[in-house]
């Protein structure tokens, strides 16, 4: 047992969704899709894919809160007496990703939430006296990691590292060995893997096993919603009630986490940026295989260097995690297939949780309905990825 109470409701919760740009075209995370703007965002993960509770952690732009006041004013959304705002059937909680560069050290990505569209509108007010363009994502501000720890619990918030592992802004893949080195480890609750990293890769680490672990999607694109997520135990949706299970109060907590495959991930293995080729843990310089300068090291690679626990051991609260594979990485489901799924089922949870075999084969097949079974039972072949490309399934008679 991990200590949640199994008379409280469980929620599907993705707590990492960027806004790709806003109702006048200006962009905000510029990686993203445009089509990622806060009224769509809230319409997928409600009506499409199923999600109970979004973090949407670009809340500080300005014009993104417009939007969202716009939606208040209307009664199309509702804030909650305890924090957050209520959209049809998924909570949305406020957030922004911000990156923090302590001297000496590469640069790392934090998500920080809040209760409030009036705290958000403060936390916005101070970091624009903190960076470039308070319009943007994930800006550097002037800061130190503990400063921003200060201010966003000052405001009744919560900070949480985000995709912690990742050579790409991660905590521990291009900041730190150790938390405790840059952060007050008693204000962090909870910090977020990462698409490359599951529940026993991360608690090799002994310093994280008394932090909730959170499988969020990091998601910039609708299709990639819900890709990571987890079911948290609450007495009903709410900020104060998140925060809560962050915490693992009075039987709150993370009930499951369902997280990718970790092979499916972007960074999963070391690997040459430019020829794909797998490399061994300690390569450095040009790539062996085709000479270009850029080998990233992956994640499994970086825990290892890290660990100071055997495989297998977990503190008892850790929930299980399940290796969930979305529909859109499943072979042979695109677009239209999923449209058709959406229609004769309700919501991506519906289909990936719900639905019998049987159901699912008088919509889409035989074949189809085997792939996304097997992926709920975690029966699925992966071929690894890395260096920035994600893994892919593997079927019969394919390499």
């Amino acid at each position: 047992m991990n200590g949640v109470d199994s008379r409280l409701p469980r929620y599907f919760c993705d707590m990492h969704i960027h806004i790709g740009g806003t109702n006048s075209g200006k962009p905000v995370k510029i990686t993203a899709s445009r089509q990622m703007t806060l009224t769509r965002i809230l319409e997928e993960a409600s009506e499409r894919k199923g999600m109970d509770v979004i973090g949407i952690i670009d809340a500080h732009a300005p014009e993104v809160q417009e939007e969202l006041i716009g939606l208040l004013e209307k009664g199309a959304a509702e804030e909650h007496r305890d924090g957050g705002v209520q959209y049809k059937q998924t909570l949305l909680i406020l957030g922004c990703e911000v990156e923090i560069k302590e001297p000496g050290r590469g640069e790392a990505h934090f998500l920080c939430y809040l209760p409030s569209v009036g705290d958000m509108w403060l936390f916005t007010d101070w970091l624009s006296r903190r960076c470039k363009n308070v319009h943007l994502s994930s800006q550097r501000i002037g800061a130190t990691l503990r400063e921003l720890q200060e201010r966003v619990a000052e405001g009744g918030g919560v900070l949480v590292p985000a995709h912690i592992f990742t050579p790409h802004k991660g905590l521990y893949g291009s900041c730190t060995d150790s938390l405790a080195e840059v952060a007050d480890p008693s204000l962090i609750p909870a910090v977020e893997l990462g698409l490359s990293a599951n529940t026993d890769m991360a608690d090799r680490l002994t310093e994280l096993h008394d932090k909730t672990f959170l499988t969020n999607s990091d998601a910039h694109s609708l299709a990639k919603i819900g890709r990571e997520y987890q079911a948290i135990a609450m007495g009903e949706r709410s900020f104060r009630e998140w925060k809560r299970a962050l915490r693992r109060e009075a039987g709150r907590g993370v009930a499951v986490n369902y997280g990718l495959h970790p092979q499916l991930g972007k960074y999963h293995q070391t690997a040459c940026q430019s020829c794909q080729s797998t490399l061994p843990a300690d390569a450095v310089g040009r790539c062996p295989q085709c000479g270009f300068k850029r080998v990233v090291r992956g994640v499994f690679d970086r825990i290892e260097q890290l660990a100071d626990c055997p495989p297998g051991v977990h503190p008892p609260f850790r929930p299980p995690y399940v290796e969930q594979v979305p529909l859109e990485f499943i072979p042979g489901v695109g677009p239209r297939l999923r449209d058709r799924l959406y229609r004769a089922f309700g919501t991506e949870m519906n289909i990936l949780h719900r639905v019998g075999r049987e159901e699912l084969a008088g919509v889409v097949g035989e074949r189809i309905a085997d792939l996304i079974v097997q992926a709920r039972e975690g029966r699925l072949n992966v071929k690894a990825g890395g260096a920035g490309t994600y893994g892919r399934i593997v079927t019969a008679g394919k390499a």
